[in-house]
This record gives structure tokens, C-alpha cells and sequence, in this order.
């Protein structure tokens, strides 16, 4: 099956589109196709998003891909790397995992988060209350004609 990406390429050639084409209509990067077209598998993202690359491709190019993603399928078996689904959510799983900051109690953080709004609502309260309607009040009550 090593000749999948060959064939990608023969059929990106024989339609006359060029590597900086699909580059810029699916936004992958040029090693990407580069390594698809040549079989290196192993240079893609992994997971789903290999999958999406060649979507992405063959979308690109029209061809369907009710022939070409079992193929595809087929030359990732061949050249040692998963193809199933939960191969890849798995790797995309544990690449999270270890990508992930420990972090220590996520709720002590949003109380403190809480207390620190309440804070400054009260202090604005306040403010509103010293320097808005405290001298409005003085100044309507020295208007009241029964105030001495």
C-alpha cells in the first residue's frame, strides 16, 4: 500500500493543481501534503486529524472518499501506524493528559474569584453611596422649608 500517496499525487497532477492550491483552499501546511503524498504517515498529526488532512485533500481535489479513505486506512496498517477510531482517540486522549498542568483545587480558586467580586461591589456600593447620595440627600434636605 505504499503506493497511496503516489497515487494521490498522480491524480492532484493529472487535474493540474499544485501543492500551494490545496494549501490555501484547506489551510494545511505544505509539509503535511508533502509527507502525504509520500507515504510518511508518521510525519502527520495524529488521530483524527490525520483522517482530516486527507478529507481535507480529497475534498479539495473531488475525488470521493468512499474509495479513497478505506485505501487510506489500509496503507496506515501497512506502514504500522492504528487506523481505527479508538486507536486515535486514545492518542489524542493520553497527548492531552500529558500535555495538562496539574492543577490543585479548582473550586478554592473560583470561591476566591466569587469573594473578590463581592468585594468590589461592596466598595462601589459604598462609593455610590458616600459621593453620589449622601450629598444629594444633605442638599434636598437643606431645600426643605421645615429644615432648620
Amino acid at each position: 500500500m505504499e503506493r497511496f500517496g503516489d497515487e494521490l499525487r498522480g491524480e492532484r497532477e493529472r487535474l493540474g493543481v499544485t501543492i500551494e492550491t490545496i494549501c490555501s483552499v484547506t489551510k494545511l501546511s505544505s509539509r503535511h501534503v508533502q509527507a502525504l503524498e509520500a507515504n510518511r504517515f508518521g510525519e502527520l498529526p495524529g488521530g483524527v486529524f490525520r483522517k482530516g488532512i486527507v478529507r481535507s485533500y480529497l475534498s479539495t481535489l473531488g475525488l470521493e472518499e468512499s474509495g479513497w479513505m478505506p485505501r487510506f486506512e489500509d496503507a496506515l496498517r501497512s506502514s504500522g501506524l492504528a487506523a481505527d477510531g479508538n486507536a486515535d482517540w486514545v492518542e489524542f486522549a493520553e497527548n492531552v493528559r500529558r500535555n495538562r498542568k496539574p492543577s490543585g483545587n479548582p473550586m478554592r480558586g473560583r470561591w476566591l474569584g466569587v469573594l473578590a467580586m463581592l468585594l468590589v461591589l461592596a466598595l462601589l456600593s459604598w462609593v455610590a453611596w458616600a459621593y453620589v447620595l449622601q450629598p444629594h440627600l444633605h442638599h434636598t434636605a437643606a431645600a426643605l422649608p421645615w429644615h432648620g
